[in-house]
């Protein structure tokens, strides 16, 4: 590829409950960027109601495509490829990014990239400043809680997962409990802030010799406290139950990253994903690693709060990469809920 010709690519994200399009160029650049949520529809659920999310982004998905391109100024031809979250995610909301990222490429003749969601939150990173490899990655949001190694931009390999629950589907699972409409991540940090660690919730895995990930035993600590204080009619302090939840799982993202910091002394390091939105555990990795020795500190890379939920643009800036490696996809491309990352062999070689 000519590395000195601006590439500009037209981005589709619809994994969940977010479609969004966007317009990124040389992968660094958002040129527009447009985001239809969906939170309000699903609010009355208590979650993401898959069959409802499918129909809102068959809604808007054509509107938004126009829109992203309008915003950035551009016409058809002067996108140079086009890109599609293909997985994971919910397989009928992938299908219609899918499909709608398909139908234009067949129309117009530029080319098809598919792209992993999981890359995509890594990359947003590559928006807010340059990466240099080896890099670290936590990686939090809904349904995912991974550290990934990422050798350059486009070889990755998960060296930490999530077990059972991941971060983000704790918090929205006990903000149920609390009576905090979904999405509940942005409201219990913010009482976390108000409130005091006084109910020692378990820290899970902690002293295990690998870098994985288990939630459940935190909610389900939680769940009891409060139900069993409904049983002998106490009451308890919403800011408290919240600074303590959030304190233990604060505890132990930042404890097994730091570990594989240290273990694999990566020049950047990287927090991408919805989760990463939190004050306080963007507040507490930052410190962390701000005391580690001069020879061992990263990079440190957070990605403004508006790239850390799904986005089209952390979409486009994965897609550069690929762009650059050749890596196109054609008109079989499908949705895969599973899709897994590009496992990098050799990482440390």
């Amino acid at each position: 590829m000519d590395n000195k010709k601006d590439v500009r690519i037209l981005a589709y994200e619809s994994s969940c409950d977010e479609t969004s399009t966007a317009v990124v160029k040389n992968g660094r650049k958002v040129e527009s960027l447009i985001v239809a949520t969906q939170i309000k529809s699903h609010q009355r659920f208590g979650g993401v109601v898959p069959e409802v999310a499918s129909r809102h982004h068959i809604e808007v998905i054509s509107q938004i495509t126009r829109e992203a391109l309008a915003e950035a100024g551009v016409d058809w031809s002067e996108i140079d490829a086009i890109a599609v979250t293909s997985g994971p995610g919910l397989v009928g909301a992938l299908l219609i990014g899918v499909s709608a990222a398909k139908a234009a490429a067949m129309a117009t003749g530029i080319p098809l990239i598919g792209v992993d969601h999981i890359m995509g939150h890594i990359m947003a990173a590559q928006l807010t400043a340059e990466i240099d490899y080896p890099a670290l990655a936590l990686q939090v949001s809904g349904g995912h809680t991974e550290i990934v190694l990422l050798k350059d931009p486009t070889h990755l390999e998960i060296i930490g997962d999530t077990r059972d629950d991941a971060a983000g589907e704790a918090y929205d699972k006990i903000g149920r409990v609390l009576g905090v409409n979904y999405p509940a991540g942005k409201t219990i940090d913010e009482w976390a802030h108000q409130g005091k660690d006084t109910f020692n919730f378990p820290r899970a895995m902690m002293e295990d010799d690998n870098y994985d990930f288990s939630f459940s035993g935190l909610k389900s600590a939680f769940i009891n406290t409060c139900h069993h204080a409904d049983q002998i009619h106490q009451s308890l302090d919403k800011y408290d139950l919240a600074a303590s939840f959030q304190a233990a799982v604060v505890e132990v993202l930042v404890t097994k990253t730091l570990r594989a910091i240290k273990a694999y002394q990566p020049r950047t390091f990287i927090m991408g994903g919805g989760v990463a939105a939190n004050r306080g555990l963007r507040d507490r990795m930052s410190q962390e690693i701000d005391n580690f020795r001069e020879e061992l500190k990263p990079k440190v890379i957070l990605p403004p709060l508006k790239l850390c939920g799904d986005n089209a643009a952390m979409i486009g800036a994965a897609a550069y990469n690929l762009y650059q490696a050749g890596e196109f996809a054609d008109l079989t491309l499908n949705a895969n809920p599973s899709l897994e990352l590009p496992y990098a062999q050799s990482m440390l070689t």
